[in-house]
């Protein structure tokens, strides 16, 4: 989605009274807007295009902007069309007792009362235009960017370091793979083959609905694979849970939540992952990061 809304603006300092030569923490303000992702940027543009008044939605954006900077820095990596009511409820209550974030002074009860109130208002709007159900969506059902899948490798790594060693092996495969989380399941040592030569390379065969594929093993994978599988028989699955007990798609998925957020993906975008969305990416040169 491009960053301009119906009338051709590309800022919301183009509004009426909100740009040049308005000065001062306003356009600190505007230019906090427009960093916005292009969905909850619209949403922004046309809630404050809305105001009945230059003065109230001046009001309406001083007010946006001290929400965002309180998320930013209370909720890290949290999407603002992620935000709930507890979060509100969390941002009210600071301000309250310790300020805004930028006031440093606990700011008066009605104050409060008439920020959440705006807040509530912009929220409606972008549920009543369709700004956080295309949020969810897009969080839902997009497959990972080339960034996300650096992140991603990076959460695999911490996850190895931390112990965590067949949560790790487990996203690894799915991401170097990109095949289903039952074809990883039922992996075994017999699907392990070396290459002819000195040691390795070693290639994964994996089976799912498509016809067989042959993946080469990074040696990072090969690291972890070696200390999940020593000691395994051929016809024993390549990945266990750390009890000892078979692997299914639930947990599959929940380790590609755990290696997301390890890496450093956003809260929303990590939580919402699902191991099809890395299906058939393997296959067109992206895979063995390990």
């Amino acid at each position: 989605m491009s960053r301009l809304d119906d009338s051709g603006l590309t800022s919301v300092g183009q509004l009426g009274g909100l740009g040049p030569p308005h000065r001062g923490r306003g356009d600190a303000d505007v230019a906090l807007v427009d960093a916005l992702d292009p969905l909850t940027w619209r949403a922004a543009m046309t809630w404050l295009a809305g105001r009945p008044s230059t003065a109230r939605r001046r009001t309406c954006l001083r007010v946006l902007a001290s929400w965002l900077r309180w998320l930013y820095a209370a909720e890290q990596g949290l999407e603002p069309l992620a935000a709930s009511a507890a979060h509100l409820d969390a941002y009210c209550y600071a301000a309250l007792t310790t300020g805004d974030g930028v006031t440093a002074r606990p700011l008066a009860q009605a104050t409060v009362a008439g920020r959440r109130a705006v807040v509530a208002s912009f929220y409606a709007h972008a549920e009543r235009t369709g700004a956080v159900r295309a949020q969810r969506i897009l969080n839902g059902t997009s497959r990972l960017t080339r960034d996300e899948r650096r992140l991603l490798r990076r959460g695999i790594a911490r996850l190895a370091g931390d112990g965590r060693r067949a949560e790790a092996l487990a996203v690894a495969l799915l991401e170097a793979t990109g095949t289903s989380a039952d074809a990883l399941a039922s992996l075994s040592a017999r699907d392990l083959h070396a290459l002819p030569g000195d040691g390795p390379p070693v290639v994964l065969v994996v089976r799912d609905e498509r016809d067989p594929v042959a993946y080469p093993i990074s040696p990072q994978i090969r690291r972890l694979l070696e200390a999940e599988s020593a000691g395994r028989g051929a016809d024993e699955p390549l990945i266990r849970r750390p009890d000892g007990g078979q692997v299914e798609p639930g947990w599959i998925a929940d380790a590609l939540t755990g290696a997301a957020r390890a890496g450093g993906l956003p809260l929303q975008r990590a939580e919402l992952l699902r191991p099809h969305l890395l299906r058939a990416t393997g296959v067109h040169g992206d895979a063995g990061g390990g």
